[in-house]
């Protein structure tokens, strides 16, 4: 259950820690994980702490900690220390689009909106090159439509992409309207504050799922170890009919949670061996339904998550050989669903 009142993010840091002690393998999910709860509790002090111990080694996403640690610093009055970071950020140039997302974000949030639409475009200009582009750079591109329609700039070739790749109902364009998002119809102070507070909450909970450290997971289970899982546990085979059926549920799971707004979504990849030790671990029987999500949280947590879609002309997720677009990111998920019914 996700804690909701400072002291339950304030225990729930503090398991995470016990935890990284008891587990050093997984020290970096952990401990950004357990900053985010931190902030979260109000206590940003003690994340900076724990961003800062994160750097101290070689860390396996050092501008992925940086900018959280920006984004902490300037909350908390460290305003100078946090526009440092971001400059080293920009400069260094990460090749991954969350840092510059959360960077970015945490200008616009200052009202830095210049210093947040240029950190975007230089994104967009490193990233935003391939045809077929991650999640991740797509977010990117959609935040920055909304950074240059605050600041009134026409469209540019950047913005039309954003445009082709928004698949909502509502326009881009309407959507991050400044007239509709600050303006509101309304001369009542009250109720505009109270807006931009709504926003600014939206933000901050957009920011904050941006930069969990593992993805949100569903489990795969390749063929023969499906056939293994329930060989010895039959009373999972409601979980799991066919394997076919198994394969089209992952991919619907995936895309409905996608469709509902969850960013950062993954697949991993499950084994016998892997679930029985984590079942033991748990005190509870292999055969417990409810165990399977806590086994893939687990394992993404672990790092063990590919991350979800893939590009079209990437390998399917689920082994078959074929391009994603061929497979289950095409015509052929529709197929295997209609075939896992009958």
């Amino acid at each position: 259950m996700r804690p909701d009142t400072p002291a339950a993010h304030t225990a729930e840091a503090e398991r995470l820690l016990r935890t990284a002690a008891q587990y050093p393998e997984d020290r970096e999910p952990l401990l950004l994980q357990a900053a985010a709860h931190l902030e979260l509790a109000g206590d940003r002090p003690a994340a900076a702490t724990l961003y800062d111990s994160l750097l101290s080694p070689e860390p396996a996403n050092p501008h992925l900690i940086r900018a959280l640690k920006a984004a902490n610093l300037w909350e908390y009055g460290h305003e100078a220390e946090a526009r440092a970071i971001i400059d080293g950020l920009r400069s260094a140039r990460p090749s991954e689009a969350a840092p510059w997302q959360i960077a970015a974000e945490t200008l616009e949030a200052h009202d830095e909106l210049e210093a947040a639409e240029s950190t975007l475009t230089e994104a967009a200009t490193l990233l935003g090159a391939a045809p077929e582009l991650p999640h991740a750079t797509q977010s990117l591109l959609i935040t920055r439509h909304r950074v240059r329609r605050m600041l009134a700039l026409p469209h540019d070739d950047w913005d039309v992409r954003a445009d082709r790749l928004h698949t909502g109902a509502v326009p881009l364009d309407e959507l991050h309207d400044p007239k509709r998002l600050w303006s509101l119809g309304s001369e009542d102070p009250v109720e505009l504050q109270a807006e931009i507070d709504r926003l600014r909450s939206e933000l901050g909970t957009y920011r904050t799922a941006l930069s969990r450290p593992f993805p949100v997971a569903v489990l795969h289970w390749p063929e023969p170890e499906l056939d293994e899982l329930l060989a010895a546990y039959p009373e999972l085979e409601a979980e799991y009919p066919t394997y076919r059926a198994h394969l089209t549920d992952i991919e619907a799971s995936l895309r409905e949670l996608s469709q509902a707004g969850t960013p950062n979504l993954g697949i991993v990849r499950a084994t016998v061996p892997s679930y029985e030790a984590f079942a033991a671990s748990e005190s509870t029987h292999p055969s417990n339904a409810d165990l399977l999500p806590q086994y893939a949280t687990t394992l993404a947590a672990r790092g063990r998550a590919t991350g979800w879609p893939p590009a079209r002309s990437s390998s399917c997720w689920c082994g078959s050989g074929r391009t994603y677009g061929e497979c289950h990111g095409g015509d052929g998920h529709e197929r295997l669903a209609s075939e896992s019914t009958r």
